[in-house]
């Protein structure tokens, strides 16, 4: 079903419902999500990206509902990942000669996914200009590593609409496509735990591409990302969001996150909360069990906060799996300018703190030295451990 995003340009992508997670089982998905897919009819007419496989016949069939496909002119390819590019082999299978623009490195992952070096590629960096008649161009802007090498996004002039591709995106299901229909505290929620789980990895790349779409000047009227809600009437406050989230950015926030086995480092976790919000009443201060909470909402209240403390049982000389795996992904995330403290029980090595401490220091935090390390079952005198702990990383956020 077309929806008018507006004057010639329309929607054409899916809502989807269904989909619980993302990249594998890598991100979850909690109000749904959509391909966001667009069709622009001017004199010349122009597909800007498709959708995900599994919904290529009914996206496939909704077009011929509306137009014979050997209509469109030019398909604009901004991301070879697969909930973008998933249709296109069906699309291009019945006009095997039509004009793909993209970059470099999207050909490299469009040829390297789908096989097919013949297709009509056209290759395009920043700065470059496609006119689409009726006095209206695309420009488009390279958008490297935000969040593959090959990601790009398209201005259309008259019109003013930026496809931004995934950067102002979110993994939202919206069937009133716009920023001012969709329900703000939802679709804000999913920008940020998109940024924080997926971008912020690339934030250094995120801040210049922010300042140089600055530079660019372009009279922005409309957003229109791959994922979620077409920003419309709060783009000034989407773009500094993407400027402040890129630069080490945090709130007035502490977060415990930790996992147990007999529930002794889960009793140091409470403790440690309890004494922070004791000594910073202002501050917020939430609690994680790994294994029993979304990793990344985990992720997503780190990159909220100023300060965490984590903490694991020693097992077999090392830290819980759950929190190991945990805490490649906070590797992964490289997040600046954050402190952090360790804590946890064990019965005979005690190794977990120090294999936290080393941990946190190569993902990037400032570790304080002061740590509640337990033998055993806490018990009064650990549990003022945990309390000098939370004092001292309340004092190191000052």
């Amino acid at each position: 079903m077309f929806k008018k995003v507006k004057n010639n340009v329309y929607w054409v992508g899916k809502i989807d419902w269904e989909l619980e997670w993302f990249h594998g089982h890598d991100y979850s998905i909690n109000r749904g999500s959509s391909q966001n897919a667009y069709l622009i009819r001017e004199e010349k007419t122009v597909l800007v990206d498709t959708v995900w496989a599994p919904h290529k016949n009914e996206f496939v069939d909704n077009l011929k509902k509306e137009i014979d496909l050997k209509e469109i002119d030019y398909i604009i390819a901004q991301h070879g990942e697969v909930d973008h590019s998933g249709s296109l082999e069906a699309i291009v299978s019945e006009i095997p000669d039509v004009p793909i623009y993209c970059t470099a490195n999207c050909v490299k992952s469009l040829v390297g996914q789908y096989h097919h070096p013949e297709w009509n590629f056209h290759v395009v960096k920043t700065g470059d200009e496609l006119d689409i008649g009726n006095g209206k161009k695309l420009k488009f802007i390279e958008m490297r590593m935000l969040h593959w090498p090959d990601s790009m996004a398209t201005f259309m002039t008259g019109d003013n609409i930026l496809f931004s591709m995934d950067v102002f995106g979110q993994h939202y299901a919206v069937e009133e496509m716009f920023d001012d229909k969709a329900n703000n505290c939802d679709m804000w929620s999913e920008a940020m735990k998109y940024f924080a789980n997926i971008i912020h990895t690339f934030a250094p790349m995120c801040k210049m591409k922010m300042a140089e779409l600055d530079k660019m000047n372009l009279p922005i009227e409309l957003i229109a990302p791959s994922h979620g809600a077409i920003w419309r009437s709060q783009i000034p406050e989407i773009i500094q969001a993407y400027k402040d989230w890129s630069d080490n950015y945090q709130e007035d926030q502490i977060t415990v996150i930790y996992d147990t086995m007999w529930d002794g480092t889960k009793k140091l976790a409470h403790r440690i909360a309890q004494t922070i919000k004791k000594e910073s009443p202002d501050s917020v201060v939430k609690i994680y069990n790994i294994s029993q909470f979304d990793k990344n909402d985990i992720m997503t209240e780190v990159f909220k906060s100023k300060a965490i403390a984590v903490g694991s049982p020693t097992v077999a000389q090392n830290m819980l799996s759950s929190v190991g795996g945990w805490m490649e992904f906070l590797k992964e995330c490289r997040f600046k300018g954050k402190k952090a403290g360790v804590f946890g029980c064990y019965g005979w090595s005690g190794e977990a703190c120090d294999i936290l401490r080393k941990n946190l220091t190569e993902s990037g935090f400032d570790v304080i030295e002061t740590q509640a390390k337990c033998n055993w079952n806490p018990d009064e005198e650990n549990f003022e451990a945990a309390d000098e702990l939370a004092k001292d990383l309340v004092a190191a956020c000052k």
